[in-house]
């Protein structure tokens, strides 16, 4: 059944609007809705699509969310070597269906041709490519090539920025996808449970020098890549820095808020 409204969702790139600086934050605060948000650390099934997009269908339907958000890579695990996912790939229409019935915006980590690291905008309609990473980390970019410009999502007149791990790190990529104008600053991360304390840290920049939401959905468990125990404690921080809500560090926990 298709949820009673349909989804409203446009992809701004910083092409688009190469010199924008206006301030999103509360824009609109009196009119729009309030963004219900989630952020999932599922379990991952190393290189088995169909699997983890059924995972991510069962977390989408237990968020009830306008937004779930997925870890880097979260289709296929960090594996580099792994198949590019294609948008028209059968195997995510179990969670093309879970957003339809709820909804949902899912965006979901997989390698895409290009190659590059990315990140998917799943709805009801189906899948498109929403962006690409544009910060590699080494041994990324035997393979992959970054991205060259950031994306921002309109869901609903909030305006999502999106970034995918190493970006969080790079000040230069915040600032960018800022000036697009942002409310909130959405990411999905991988990083090791010794350096949990990364993601915390990151937010907090981004927050003190933009002002925006902060959403992160990090890996838990194991994956590829040496990555034996991931960090999870996926996030939301506060315009203000706050943290607002926190998973804990084992897979299949998820986060769901309403922001104002």
């Amino acid at each position: 059944m298709r949820p009673p409204y349909e989804v409203i969702l446009r992809v701004d790139h910083a092409v688009d609007h190469p010199t924008t600086q206006d301030d999103h934050t509360g824009r609109d605060a009196e009119t729009r809705t309030p963004l219900r948000l989630a952020a999932v650390q599922p379990l991952c099934v190393p290189l088995d699509v169909a699997a983890n997009a059924r995972a991510h269908a069962a977390a989408v339907r237990a968020a009830r969310a306008r937004v779930v958000l997925f870890p880097e890579l979260s289709l296929t695990g960090y594996e580099l070597d792994g198949p590019v996912v294609a948008v028209d790939d059968p195997r995510l229409a179990p969670l093309v269906e879970a957003c339809a019935e709820t909804g949902t915006l899912a965006l979901a980590g997989a390698p895409v041709a290009g190659d590059h690291i990315a990140m998917l905008a799943v709805t009801g309609d189906g899948v498109s490519v929403a962006y690409r990473k544009m910060w590699l980390g080494d041994a990324e970019s035997r393979r992959f090539r970054p991205g060259d410009t950031p994306a921002v999502l309109d869901v609903d007149g909030w305006r999502v920025g999106l970034a995918i791990c190493k970006d969080t790190g790079v000040a230069a990529h915040a600032a960018r996808t800022a000036a697009l104008g942002i409310d909130v600053y959405a990411a999905g991360v991988l990083e090791l449970a010794s350096d949990a304390a990364v993601v915390d840290e990151r937010a907090q920049r981004i927050v003190a020098a933009h002002r925006v939401w902060v959403a992160i959905a990090s890996f838990a468990g194991a994956t590829g890549g040496g990555y034996t125990e991931a960090a999870g404690q996926s996030g939301v921080w506060t315009p203000a820095g706050e943290v607002h809500a926190r998973a804990g560090t084992e897979p299949d926990e998820l986060i769901s808020v309403a922001i104002t």
